[in-house]
């Protein structure tokens, strides 16, 4: 079991790819520039992580995926179903603020500022991240390849 200090960041590693998937949800006019197919693979991620939904999150993130979260750990793509299937959590809805969103011709980066509550493993959370998720079209497949989340600095 984790110790207090240890407990705060297991958000982080369960609940950054939600941040990315509803940039797409932060305004109309970004979303209307990104292409169908991604926005349907970020809008399908979005509601995976949301109802913890292990084989479609199992479909649409890499064998390959890295995830670097605040704390600078480095995990892979089991680690990040696990949290997202496992008992007592819960992410609160949540606005994406300064959103980014960049895409090229078989990648695309989707990021922002985010401020997180919900429960995990039953214990309350609130955390405020920067996000960067990568996008990776492969075989014609738009999967998440990779995320880097920090903490931003306090005002």
């Amino acid at each position: 079991m984790p110790q207090p200090a240890q407990a705060s960041k297991a958000p982080l590693v369960k609940f950054w790819p939600l941040m990315a998937a509803l940039t797409l949800l932060a305004g109309t006019a970004q979303a209307a520039e990104l292409p169908a197919d991604l926005a349907k693979a970020v809008h399908d991620y979005d509601q995976a992580q949301m109802h913890g939904d292990k084989a479609e999150l199992d479909r649409l993130v890499a064998d390959d995926y890295v995830l670097v979260n605040s704390s600078g750990k480095v995990d892979g793509k089991a680690e990040l179903i696990a949290g997202y299937v496992g008992p007592g959590n819960r992410l609160d809805p949540f606005v994406v603020r300064e959103p980014v969103e960049r895409v090229w011709n078989d990648g695309a980066v989707m990021g922002g500022v985010v401020t997180l509550s919900g429960l995990d493993a039953g214990k309350p959370y609130r955390v405020t991240l920067r996000f960067a998720d990568i996008w990776a079209k492969r075989d014609g497949v738009w999967r998440v390849v990779y995320t880097h989340v920090s903490r931003p600095p306090q005002p």
